[in-house]
C-alpha cells in the first residue's frame, strides 16, 4: 500500500522502539489498576452516582484499549500491503499479522482485531483494496470482494450517507484530509459506528492518483460515552429533585413552625405563668430535614400547651405529615381536648394517612392559676422536670407510638410545678450524633441542673442544652423546648 502521505510531505519517523515499549508496558499497568477498581466497585441500580462511576471506568477501559492498540501499531511499524483487491486470485484474503494489543492467547478486551482497518482506493486502475480487518468491520466476507467507492454508502445509514459523500468529493476533488464518523449497517444488521480518516495520494503531477483511508470502530467507545451522558444526566436530575424537594420541605417547615424567637411568656397578658423557650437544630447533613417539631400556645381557656415530636423519615414526605399533626394538635388543643385524647386522635389520623409513618410525640398543658401540668406522652423520652437545683425524669404515662396500632389508649399524668421549676422537653435526636447510639442523653441533660438554675430565663437555658449537645456533631435533626415557672 502507498505511503499515507502527500507525494510532496516526507514521511515523519517512527518512534524508537524502546520508548513505545516502555508505553506499552504502563498502558498495560494502567489498564490492570483500572479493571482492579472497576471490580472493586459495587454498583446500586438504584444510585445515580454510582452507575456514572461505573460508566466512567468503562469508558476508560475503552479509551486505554484503544490506545494500546495503536501503541502496538506503532510498535510492528507499517502493515504489509494489502491482499485483499478487487481481481486478485485470493478471494477468500489470508489473515493478515494483527497489530493488537493483547499478549499471545490473551483475549480480554475482545481482542480488537476488528477495530482498525484500512483501505485504498485507485483512481488510475479503479483496483481497490481492503484489509483483513475492514472485512470483519462491515460484515463483510472477504470472497465477496471490497466495494468500490461508489458502493460504500449503500452500507452506510441513510442519515449518513450525505456525510460520507461531501467527505469523499471533499478529498478526491480538494484535496482535503477525511476525517468523519458515520453508522455503518454490517450484512448481519449489527449497526457500527466507524471514524474514517484519510488522506488523497497525489502524482507527480499534483493530481489525486488514489485515495487511502483508515476506518475505526468505534461503537463501544461511543456507546461507554453515551453511557456517561445518560447516568451523568441522571445524576444531574437526581440532585436537581434532591435540591427542589430539600428546597421545599425547608420552606414547609419553616411555615408551620412558630415563627417566635427568644421566650415567649404565657398568658400573654404578662400575668404569672410559664415562660417559653425552643430551637430547632439541623443535623450535621442539611440535606436531611426530618419530621421534628415543637410547639407552644395559648389556649382560649387561659392554659397554654406545649409539644415536642418526630416522625420517621425525611424529606418533604416527613415534613408534610409533621405539618398535618402539628395543624391537629392546635386544632384539638383550642377545642379543650385534653393531651391524653389528643394523642389518641393524632395516633388515628397517622394511621388513616395516605403517608404511613411512626412518630413519638409529648404534649403538655398548664395552668397557671392551679400550675398544674398535664401531660401525655407516645413512645416520646419523659419531660425533664429541674428543680433546686437538681433534675429528673418524669414518669411517663402509657403510650404507644403514634401510628402503630390501631384504637391506642394513651394514659395522662399530671403533676403539680413550683414557681422556679424547669421543664426541657426534646426529640431523641438532641443528644445522639450517630443512629447507632442507643442512649438518650438524659444524664448528659441532667448534670446541666446547676447552670440551669442559675439561667435568666428560658431562652439562657435553651442556649446552655445546645451547647452542652454539641449541636453540630449531631447526625440527625432534633428539637428542644425549655419552659419555666413564673413566680
Amino acid at each position: 500500500m502507498p505511503s499515507h502521505v502527500f507525494a510532496d510531505r516526507p514521511a515523519a519517523q517512527p518512534p524508537e522502539r524502546g520508548t513505545v515499549d516502555a508505553l506499552i508496558t504502563r498502558t498495560h499497568r494502567l489498564r490492570g489498576d483500572l479493571d482492579a477498581v472497576r471490580r472493586d466497585s459495587v454498583v446500586d441500580i438504584d444510585d445515580p452516582q454510582g452507575r456514572w462511576q461505573r460508566a466512567l471506568c468503562d469508558l476508560a477501559v475503552h479509551q486505554l484499549d484503544d490506545l494500546g492498540s495503536h501503541l502496538g501499531q506503532l510498535k510492528e511499524g507499517l502493515p504489509p500491503p494489502l491482499n485483499n483487491t478487487v481481481g486478485t486470485d485470493n478471494p477468500d484474503g489470508a489473515d493478515a499479522p494483527s497489530h493488537a494489543y493483547v499478549k499471545d492467547g490473551d483475549r480480554r478486551t475482545g481482542a480488537l482485531l476488528s477495530r482498525i482497518g484500512s483501505a485504498e482506493w485507485n483512481l488510475l486502475t479503479d483496483e481497490v483494496s481492503w484489509s483483513d480487518e475492514l472485512f470483519r468491520i462491515v460484515g463483510r466476507a472477504p470472497k465477496s470482494g471490497p466495494m468500490t467507492l461508489d458502493e460504500l454508502p449503500s452500507i452506510v445509514f441513510a442519515e449518513d450517507q450525505s456525510l460520507l459523500t461531501a467527505l469523499v468529493t471533499a478529498c478526491l476533488v480538494d484535496g482535503r484530509p477525511i476525517d468523519g464518523e458515520f453508522r455503518m449497517v454490517r450484512a448481519d444488521g449489527r449497526v457500527r459506528t466507524v471514524h474514517m480518516t484519510g488522506e488523497p495520494v497525489l502524482d507527480s503531477d499534483g493530481s489525486t492518483a488514489s485515495m487511502w483511508a483508515v476506518f475505526r470502530d468505534v461503537s463501544e467507545l461511543r456507546r461507554s460515552e453515551r453511557a456517561v451522558r445518560e447516568s451523568r444526566d441522571s445524576l444531574h436530575r437526581r440532585q436537581h429533585f434532591e435540591q427542589t424537594e430539600h428546597r421545599l420541605a425547608v420552606e414547609l417547615q419553616e411555615a408551620v413552625l412558630p415563627p417566635w424567637r427568644g421566650s415567649l411568656h404565657f398568658p400573654l397578658d404578662g400575668s404569672a405563668g410559664v415562660d417559653v423557650a425552643a430551637h430547632y437544630l439541623p443535623s450535621i447533613n442539611r440535606a436531611l430535614i426530618g419530621g421534628n417539631w415543637y410547639d407552644a400556645l395559648q389556649l382560649p381557656s387561659g392554659t397554654s400547651m406545649f409539644s415536642v415530636g418526630d416522625l420517621t423519615g425525611h424529606g418533604v414526605t416527613a415534613t408534610s405529615t409533621m405539618a398535618m399533626l402539628l395543624g391537629a394538635l392546635r386544632g384539638l388543643g383550642v377545642a379543650g381536648i385534653q393531651p391524653g385524647q389528643v394523642m389518641g386522635h393524632l395516633n388515628q389520623l397517622l394511621e388513616t394517612s395516605v403517608q404511613p409513618a411512626l412518630g413519638s410525640a409529648v404534649c403538655c398543658r398548664f395552668d397557671p392559676v392551679t400550675r398544674t401540668l398535664s401531660w401525655a406522652q407516645a413512645g416520646h423520652p419523659a419531660p425533664l422536670l429541674f428543680r433546686d437545683g437538681t433534675g429528673r425524669a418524669l414518669t411517663p404515662p402509657d403510650g404507644v407510638l403514634l401510628g402503630a396500632t390501631s384504637n391506642a389508649g394513651y394514659e395522662q399524668a399530671e403533676l403539680a410545678l413550683r414557681p422556679g421549676d424547669l421543664l426541657v422537653l426534646r426529640t431523641d435526636g438532641l443528644t445522639r450524633r450517630s443512629a447507632a447510639e442507643e442512649e438518650d442523653g438524659t444524664d448528659l441533660l441532667l448534670a446541666l441542673a446547676p447552670r440551669l438554675t442559675e439561667a435568666r430565663d428560658a431562652q439562657e437555658c435553651v442556649r446552655i442544652v445546645v451547647e452542652a449537645c454539641h449541636a453540630d456533631e449531631r447526625a440527625d435533626d432534633a428539637c428542644v423546648l425549655v419552659a419555666r415557672v413564673g413566680s
